[in-house]
């Protein structure tokens, strides 16, 4: 039987890989995550890798750039332009923002499309509003939510940080109906040195990720799949339906 743990504080898509992220009140949920999250991504031409995206891991200022959108564009619709940290804005897939990029990269890079997206390890991610300041508490330090580039932040009703591990093997729903959407809770988020860099101007502070580590052993927040399609909206209630233990 799922119980309420708390309500959608914010919403979060994610256009480009790594680039600046977008606050939405309200999302469609595919079997691919979030419509238009991270459907977008720089590819390192040279590299042979399975993993040849460019992030903001290697290039920091990568979060410094800001997709642009049609007024009248749907959830699915790509953004249009993108926003450098000098303030031009250049078409997508144009070759003055690869070169811009690749410039700054020290690399020749490409953007790629990619219809089912381009994730690390799963399609969402769901972090509480107490795991965050007990990270910020523990780094003495405010920190912007932002850090940790979650798709769904939640706000619970018993406020208790790192609280997501508990969900693991649970099953999320966003809402009642068959209309809203569910994930199936499947791994920790383990983090790396992305939560070190300010979201607003990519300088790091170390002292988060060394929080995480402190506080957690470097867990910060969930991953899941989608299990039902469906809306998403801030102010939602949130639902786990528990993992079953030894056949109960």
């Amino acid at each position: 039987m799922p119980i309420e743990i708390g309500h959608v504080k914010a919403i979060f898509r994610y256009p480009v890989k790594s680039m600046a992220g977008e606050r939405l009140e309200a999302a469609s949920v595919g079997w691919h995550g979030l419509d238009g999250d991270r459907r977008l991504a720089f590819r390192r031409i040279n590299d042979r890798s399975g993993f040849p995206w460019l992030t903001a891991s290697k290039l920091p200022e990568l979060l410094l750039y800001t997709p642009q959108r049609r007024e009248n564009s749907t959830q699915r619709d790509l953004p249009i332009h993108i926003c450098t940290p000098d303030g031009r804005e250049l078409p997508v897939f144009g070759e003055d923002l690869a070169a811009d990029v690749g410039g700054r990269s020290g690399e020749p890079v490409q953007m790629m499309h990619l219809n089912h997206g381009i994730f690390d390890d799963a399609n969402i991610s769901v972090i509480t509003l107490d795991t965050v300041r007990e990270i910020a508490r523990l780094a003495g330090r405010d920190t912007d939510v932002r850090r940790f580039r979650p798709n769904v932040v939640v706000s619970l009703i018993q406020p208790v940080p790192f609280q997501e591990d508990n969900w693991l093997g649970g099953v999320l729903s966003f809402g009642h109906g068959n209309e809203t959407a569910a994930i199936s809770v499947t791994m920790r988020d383990v983090r790396c040195a992305m939560v070190n860099l300010d979201p607003d101007s990519a300088s790091p502070a170390p002292e988060v990720l060394k929080a995480v580590a402190r506080g957690n052993q470097n867990n910060a927040g969930i991953y899941g799949a989608v299990t039902r399609t469906g809306q998403m909206a801030v102010g939602q209630g949130v639902f786990l339906e528990a993992k079953q233990v030894d056949g109960r």
